[in-house]
């Protein structure tokens, strides 16, 4: 079953902590794919018809679709593992890009150095830990040549800034990966690696959900979910919506 549970193994441990991203296959199911696919083409109609690139916020008033992957099962126990019982949803948007520079343009960001106390990365009690963690998917295939997700593998655990000469995407170091991945693909990465989006050459469109969930105590966005707003949501999700704040001994984000 695509979206069956599953812990992360030794092997992905390892890659994470080596790479600073980790690729899971199947993420979504077709039916997801399709169902979230459809929406993002109804709002890019309607809100961007000729825009060559756009950023959507706002995705759980989308619909419920949207609103599963808060705590996807196939990759909630990825989340678990770098952000502890208590985890929350930290922000949302979209990304679709017809051709060229992406809503952030071609700039390498993020990086181990300077420490950044709410987008940190390290290994500690035998696991990977993170400030803010990020789940990519990919709603379209990414095929090797067409630009979309790079970074620069191990910078997460950089001492050193990253060179100011090399961060501009569009002519990408010989250090910088692209990361590609089918249509179900997602994408999962610690905010602390330096990365950023390779300007697009593919024949369709990328299209790109980013999910961004922090440790229940530590917020990167000023602003805050209202659970209240989405009356469809399950306990656990509620729950992963809450402001920043300790989970008093007994709370998780367990069912």
């Amino acid at each position: 079953m695509p979206n069956e549970a599953t812990r992360m193994t030794e092997e992905q441990r390892y890659l994470l902590d080596l790479q600073g991203f980790l690729v899971v296959e199947n993420a979504l199911t077709p039916e997801q794919v399709a169902a979230l696919d459809a929406e993002v083409t109804s709002r890019m109609e309607q809100e961007a018809p000729e825009a060559s690139t756009h950023r959507f916020g706002g995705l759980l008033t989308w619909g419920r679709p949207f609103r599963d992957l808060i705590d996807n099962p196939r990759i909630l126990p990825y989340l678990e593992e770098v952000l502890g019982p208590g985890l929350r949803l930290d922000h949302d948007y979209c990304d679709v890009i017809r051709r060229g520079k992406g809503p952030i343009g071609t700039t390498l960001h993020g990086g181990g150095t300077p420490f950044d106390p709410v987008q940190f990365y390290r290994f500690a009690e035998g696991r990977p830990r993170s400030g803010l963690f990020v789940v990519a998917y990919n709603l379209r295939d990414v095929h090797p040549g067409d630009g979309g997700f790079g970074c620069v593998p191990g910078s997460h655990k950089a001492n050193l800034p990253f060179p100011a000469a090399w961060r501009d995407l569009s002519q990408p170091h010989a250090c910088t990966r692209a990361v590609t991945g089918p249509a179900g693909t997602a994408i999962l990465f610690t905010e602390a690696l330096t990365h950023g989006t390779l300007p697009w050459t593919g024949a369709g469109e990328r299209r790109t959900l980013f999910y961004k969930y922090s440790p229940c105590g530590i917020s990167w966005s000023a602003r805050y979910y209202r659970a209240e707003d989405y009356p469809d949501l399950t306990e656990r999700q509620r729950a992963m919506l809450e402001p920043p704040n300790a989970r008093y001994p007994g709370r998780s984000t367990a069912p």
